[in-house]
């Protein structure tokens, strides 16, 4: 393709690598190919020729070696990025690491990244171990890494593989993407972030990357790497961009595309980042953060909440410890599937508001890891333009004060809160 102003052109890397460990103490393990033999009919049939073919081949390998050799993984950053203590703390318990890495082309499909995390989690789930994503610096249970893999169709949700980190400074919160590199792409930044818009902007660049990632790969299609992929300078994102990174691709959104202008900002030090900022068109007059804003209420729409708040006196205190103190039971039940048929899973949960917290409901999607729930909006939130009905969210276990299990009649068990709630009404009638 011509390169013109109308298109960037942005640098394509001869190989990509992934690496995976899994932290040991001494046990043997297993052959890596019997491992992933054993997988089965648990992962898509593709994945699981790709990671056999892999490891069959120079293109992966898979070691053993005293952590000692190992650079140090920080446990702040880890912290950062959602490890438990437990996990933390069988880390600095482990003597060796198993190291799972492989190579590849830039290209779709990312056939290192896939393999090497199918047999990381395949040897993890043998010896109850954890998984360390080393590209993220970020902990997976070895069920929640097997449930990345793409399905049958190819398809992944990209918030398991791409993160939205963000930092506050005087001018707003300035966010970036972690895991756009994994396919060979810049990563994502945008700066002068309404402190507001936490959950709304993390939503957009998501789906920003996922509108990038597909015109990335698009130009990755030869069988010769290019030099450069030109991607256009101004992009678009859409409330169905943003449904389909969530793993919601039936959520076909009707709101109309919101544009935003690319530009490339490369490093000065060789050891840094360059990026893909993200900045209103040519022209906007204002702040970025005032077009910022904008984008999220074309995306999200203004709707106004009918939640209401919860008072802090005794029994409501009472009824959010008896919730929270339910909490690893109804999980584990969910998971096990062991919930009455044709009922619904929701948990209720605090969003912070200048006025103090606004409490949510959420149907429960997806619980793999502890401390994180997925989840469609149930309500739509006053204070966060991204919290609407049907929409994804993502929730911090820590901010859930309620949980209630649903069938067409209403609540069968718990909703401790609302019953405070509705308790309250009654009285002042």
């Amino acid at each position: 393709m011509l390169i013109t102003d109308d298109f960037l052109p942005v640098p394509v890397p001869e190989t990509l690598t992934a690496t995976y460990l899994v932290p040991t103490s001494g046990q043997s393990g297993p052959l890596p190919a019997e491992v992933v033999a054993g997988l089965g009919g648990r992962i898509s049939g593709p994945v699981h020729d790709l990671a056999r073919q892999m490891l069959s081949s120079p293109l992966m390998s898979v070691d053993t070696r005293p952590i000692s050799e190992f650079p140090h993984l920080p446990p702040d950053l880890l912290s950062a990025f959602g490890a438990t203590d437990a996990q933390l703390a069988r880390l600095a318990a482990a003597t060796d690491l198993v190291v799972v890495q492989a190579s590849y082309r830039p290209g779709w499909p990312p056939a290192h990244e896939w393999a090497a995390r199918t047999v990381a989690a395949a040897l993890a789930e043998r010896l109850d171990a954890d998984v360390v994503d080393v590209f993220a610096l970020q902990f997976l249970d070895p069920a929640t890494a097997l449930r990345s893999l793409p399905d049958g169709e190819g398809r992944v949700r990209l918030i398991d593989w791409v993160l939205v980190p963000y930092s506050s400074d005087d001018s707003g919160l300035w966010f970036t993407t972690k895991g756009l590199r994994r396919f060979g792409l810049l990563e994502l930044q945008a700066q002068g972030v309404p402190t507001h818009l936490t959950r709304a902007w993390g939503a957009v660049m998501t789906g920003v990357a996922r509108r990038l990632l597909r015109a990335w790969t698009d130009g990755l299609t030869d069988n010769e790497v290019p030099a450069f992929v030109p991607l256009p300078v101004i992009t678009s994102v859409t409330g169905h961009d943003i449904a389909v990174a969530y793993g919601n691709p039936q959520q076909h959104d009707s709101t109309r595309p919101a544009a935003l202008r690319l530009e490339l900002d490369p490093a000065t030090d060789p050891d840094a980042d360059s990026f893909l900022t993200l900045l209103p068109p040519a022209g906007h007059p204002g702040p970025a953060g005032r077009y910022f804003a904008a984008v999220c209420a074309a995306l999200f729409g203004a709707a106004q909440s009918d939640v209401r708040y919860a008072r802090p006196d005794d029994a409501m205190a009472k009824a959010i410890t008896t919730a929270r103190d339910g909490l690893p039971g109804i999980r584990e039940r969910f998971l096990a599937g062991k919930l009455p048929e044709g009922v619904q899973l929701l948990v209720k949960y605090a969003l912070p508001t200048d006025e103090g917290p606004e409490y949510v409901w959420a149907g429960v999607t997806s619980w793999a890891a502890p401390e994180r729930i997925l989840g469609a909006s149930a309500s739509d939130a006053a204070a966060d333009p991204a919290v609407r009905v049907g929409r994804p969210v993502v929730v911090d276990v820590v901010d859930v004060v309620d949980w209630a299990v649903l069938d067409g009649s209403g609540v069968v068990e718990g909703g401790w809160t609302q019953a405070v709630l509705d308790a309250g009404d009654r009285s002042q009638r």
